[in-house]
């Protein structure tokens, strides 16, 4: 299973998993505790069009694309990067050269389950079904936020209204390892309630569309066909 038949099965297997078993009456309604700020790295910002070894998230909305005349089109899956349209080509090609089985468009499709997996895992404070899908760095984090929010007793309703796009920004190997980063932009709804129920922030009906960029990366070179998330930023 170290193929993109692999790779999609990758998260689809996992959603499989844990959204068909644990999560089927909420999918769509993500319900929980948790801000649209949550994902703000804060960790210093890379140079654009680069990576840091440690895969700080990528700042910033990236531009629309200004294609050469003859250029070919973003492959399948793909949408504007902040670097040049072939920095992103040349990045999936390598991908494609450790693993000729990558498909953007299935990664696309894994990728925007995992979201709404991992979000409905944070939400509801559930570390068990975080611990396999962060890399550890963000998985601290992650569970940190969780363990402020039980000290607090705040509670924070979110509902994901929809998701509008999912669309890689970025693609590199780093040695033997693939990164892929994806813009998600989804519509939620968040309410921040004190113990008692209070509403401290947000309102149930104010819908406002979050972007966030989250960036998974796998090795190429392992039997595990699992990607990790292993960085992610939001903008607002």
């Amino acid at each position: 299973m170290d193929s993109f038949g692999g790779y999609e099965i990758l998260f689809l297997a996992l959603v499989a998993g844990f959204l068909v078993l644990r999560l089927r009456s909420v999918l769509g309604q993500k319900t929980g505790n948790e801000d649209p700020s949550r994902w703000r790295s804060t960790r210093a910002q890379p140079a654009p069009g680069k990576l840091p070894d440690n895969v700080t998230p990528l700042p910033g909305r990236p531009a629309p694309l200004d294609l050469p005349p003859g250029a070919p089109p973003p492959l399948p899956g793909t949408a504007d990067a902040a670097a040049p349209a072939n920095a992103l080509d040349a990045g999936i090609a390598q991908i494609r050269a450790a693993d000729p089985s990558f498909d953007p468009r299935g990664f696309v499709a894994g990728a925007k389950s995992a979201f709404e997996m991992i979000v409905q895992a944070f939400a509801q404070g559930d570390t068990a079904t975080l611990r396999p899908l962060l890399s550890d760095d963000v998985y601290e984090n992650f569970a940190g936020a969780i363990r402020e929010r039980q000290r607090l007793r705040h509670t924070l309703e979110t509902t994901l209204v929809a998701m509008r796009s999912a669309e890689i920004v970025e693609a590199r190997m780093n040695g033997r390892t693939a990164e892929v980063s994806v813009k998600f932009v989804s519509e939620q709804a968040n309410v921040t309630r004190d113990e008692s129920g209070q509403v401290l922030d947000g309102a149930p009906n104010a819908v406002a569309t979050v972007t966030d960029i989250w960036t998974f990366a796998r090795n190429t070179r392992a039997s595990d066909p699992n990607w990790a998330l292993v960085g992610t930023t939001a903008q607002t």
